[in-house]
């Protein structure tokens, strides 16, 4: 699980690198409402899967059926990011597109992903045979790492609560990128 926690972290890294150049800096998707609706609404259901994962799996373990809800988390955050490469290829078109590098993190935290899964899931099938609860069960991790994850929890927490506050036009959302004619995917 140690190295599943390794490689999450670094995924978090991937992935604030991405929200905050990318989705942010260079595309000011908030700013772009009602146009970048779909794509947020996505980004926000994804943000708090991750958050559930960087503040959880540091500390509790998923027993029982609770292991089998984890997997629910799991797939349908895959299901998530697999919508939101279909979904930004449309939204981002009147923008110019999907930037190449960003294309290409993209690529890289999906291989990267794939590393944290294929470490995390034979800990998952083991805990799906013991008896069912979350148990309050650290996982040996030097204290800055753990530190890290659960300040991951909370950004990606507040990314996705700004990303869903754009796409549902809460007035303010766009800061600070000013709001911009209406694009249509």
């Amino acid at each position: 699980m140690s190295t599943a926690l390794w490689l999450l972290a670094v995924q978090g890294v991937l992935g604030a690198f991405d929200t905050l150049y990318y989705h942010e800096w260079k595309a000011r998707l908030p700013a772009h409402v009602p146009g970048t609706r779909p794509e947020l609404l996505l980004h926000a259901a994804r943000d708090f899967f991750y958050a559930l994962l960087f503040g959880t799996l540091p500390w509790l373990a998923w027993r029982g059926l609770w292991a089998a809800v984890l997997a629910l988390v799991i797939a349908a955050e895959i299901l998530i990011t697999l919508a939101d490469f279909v979904v930004e290829d449309r939204v981002r078109r009147p923008l110019g597109g999907v930037f190449p590098g960003e294309r290409c993190t993209h690529a890289v935290m999906g291989i990267l992903y794939g590393a944290v899964l294929a470490h995390l899931l034979p800990a998952l099938l083991d805990a799906w045979h013991l008896p069912t609860q979350l148990a309050f069960a650290p996982v040996p991790l030097p204290e800055p790492l753990c530190v890290l994850l659960g300040l991951m929890a909370v950004g990606v927490f507040g990314s996705g609560v700004r990303d869903l506050a754009a796409a549902l036009g809460v007035p303010g959302s766009h800061w600070p990128w000013p709001a911009r004619p209406e694009v249509r995917p």
